[in-house]
């Protein structure tokens, strides 16, 4: 007999945890099921910026910039170990666009959202000495200051997930909802894990957020078609050694109107995209190619008096965004926005499906998605997630910077570097990867860059880590920093260690 869930939830993506997490909130049974790790796909590949959009007031999106406005002080006080403020520099080229609209284009940006805890942007002089006019060309005269976030995206995946899990959701790692169908009032649907294994299982409700395979997943997972079809956009990333000293990154205009972005990154390198280029290939397959490594090259050349090349790039990135298909013309226009289509009700079990979307304003999506859901489904609880800390953000008025400090008193015997990368990686939850462990020798062997076997014991303990890339990259951003030898002791003490029962799906 198979078991029955309020909802099922395909696709272990940003929008996928969030949803999960909101509605084992409020009391429903919900079961999430990916095919790959968790933020596997389009949310681990993103600039990771919770921003309001800046460029998006070119095309009047302004519910959507005031919703992520709103969104980035809620995402701060939600999670201060991975979320962070940043100020950044925009320098002004005035053949692109005038002065007086990039002004107006900051107020709006700085009172749309209700703005409390950021400060707002002013003009700069970057022709005066100072940090901010230092990395750059002696043309660039003067320019702007705002503030937006950076996000560590596949973390605020994953601690979604575990909030989903921690409120009584199951989470299905590496299992695949092979078809679905309406039956008796429910769906019924088959699921398959990566060693073959079946499980059936009924549902109230079923949440499409499969991401660039949404469309994919309706036809041939669950037979059934959509007037609104989703518009697959390739973005690309490159990482390059530290271009400039500073925690500020640059945002720079090109000359074919869409923007760029030079990040600080893992301290010892700046990150730098993105693309917007039509995908219709295989979203797993996604990669960046030559020309638009030129064309961040190009960018970035124009602006800082240190130059690269294409060899100067250390890792590089691609991802597909599968946005919602406005009809468009312009790839860089295109709706940033979320659209839902909800088929079903009349004795028919609901199916809800998600096309676009954006990582900021995940939090208010699976809000709405669960209005839409509620006439289905019945049930009572409200809203609840916009003062909810996530996983570890518990921190008292969400001070990292005292809560850094009370964590190196108490646990003066970890080394200063490596106990700031667990604050800003595991918030209050690194006191469950330290235990009662009193000496460094407590926490086991450094497997390479500082990741010792008790961070690799909670990683597969706590959130679902199983091979080498799911901790070095998803988990953290240690690939960055370590070499093979690193990779192949982490993966042989992987294969030793007994990998927790699915059926706990409950870290």
């Amino acid at each position: 007999m198979s078991e029955q869930v309020d909802m099922l939830v395909v696709g272990g993506g940003i929008n996928g945890a969030g949803i999960a997490r909101d509605a084992a909130g409020r009391g429903l049974k919900v079961l999430l099921v990916e095919q790959d790790d968790l933020a596997s796909h389009t949310s681990r590949w993103s600039s990771k910026l919770i921003h309001g959009g800046l460029r998006y007031l070119e095309y009047y999106e302004f519910r959507l910039v005031r919703e992520a406005l709103i969104e980035r002080e809620v995402l701060l006080r939600a999670a201060p170990h991975i979320v962070r403020p940043l100020t950044f520099v925009l320098p002004h080229v005035p053949e692109m666009r005038p002065a007086w609209l990039i002004r107006l284009g900051l107020f709006l940006y700085d009172h749309l959202g209700g703005r409390e805890i950021l400060p707002g942007s002013k003009a700069v002089d970057l022709a005066a000495p100072g940090p901010y006019g230092a990395p750059l060309k002696p043309w660039v005269k003067r320019g702007f200051t705002y503030s937006d976030c950076w996000v560590e995206d596949s973390r605020l995946v994953v601690l979604n997930a575990m909030d989903a899990a921690e409120r009584g959701a199951e989470i299905l790692t590496r299992t695949r909802c092979e078809r679905a169908r309406r039956k008796d009032g429910t769906w019924t649907a088959e699921l398959v894990d990566a060693a073959g294994r079946r499980r059936q299982v009924r549902a109230r409700a079923l949440v499409n957020a499969a991401g660039p395979w949404v469309q994919r997943f309706l036809e041939g997972g669950l037979g059934m078609r959509s007037k609104k079809r989703v518009r697959l956009v390739k973005g690309s990333h490159i990482v390059v050694p530290k271009l400039y000293d500073g925690d500020h990154p640059y945002i720079l205009q090109n000359d074919d109107r869409r923007i760029v972005f030079a990040i600080p990154f893992e301290g010892r390198f700046t990150l730098i995209g993105t693309t917007d280029v039509p995908y219709e290939g295989d979203p797993a397959a996604v990669a960046i190619s030559p020309e638009e490594t030129d064309y961040l090259c190009r960018v970035v050349n124009r602006y800082f008096r240190r130059e690269i090349e294409p060899r100067d790039v250390v890792w590089a990135y691609a991802g597909v965004r599968p946005l919602y298909d406005d009809a468009s013309g312009n790839v860089s226009a295109v709706t940033r926005d979320y659209v839902f289509d909800v088929e079903g009700g009349d004795g028919r079990a609901p199916l809800l499906s998600i096309f676009g979307g954006k990582i900021t304003t995940y939090r208010k999506l699976a809000e709405h998605a669960l209005d839409k859901l509620r006439p289905h489904l019945g049930f009572g609880k409200g809203p609840w997630t916009a003062t909810a800390p996530l996983p570890g953000g518990d921190m008292p008025g969400a001070n990292l910077a005292a809560f850094t400090a009370q964590m190196l008193r108490a646990h003066a015997f970890v080394p200063e570097p490596l106990l700031c990368r667990w604050v800003r990686t595991y918030g209050t939850r690194l006191e469950r990867l330290i235990g009662g462990a009193r000496r460094l020798e407590d926490l086991g062997a450094d497997l390479g860059g500082g990741l010792l076997e008790a961070e690799v014991d909670y990683l597969v303990a706590h959130e679902w880590a199983r091979t080498a890339d799911d901790i070095l990259w998803r988990r953290t951003r240690l690939g960055l920093h370590v070499g093979e030898d690193t990779v192949a002791r982490l993966q042989a003490k992987l294969e030793e260690r007994p990998v927790p029962a699915q059926a706990a799906g409950r870290p």
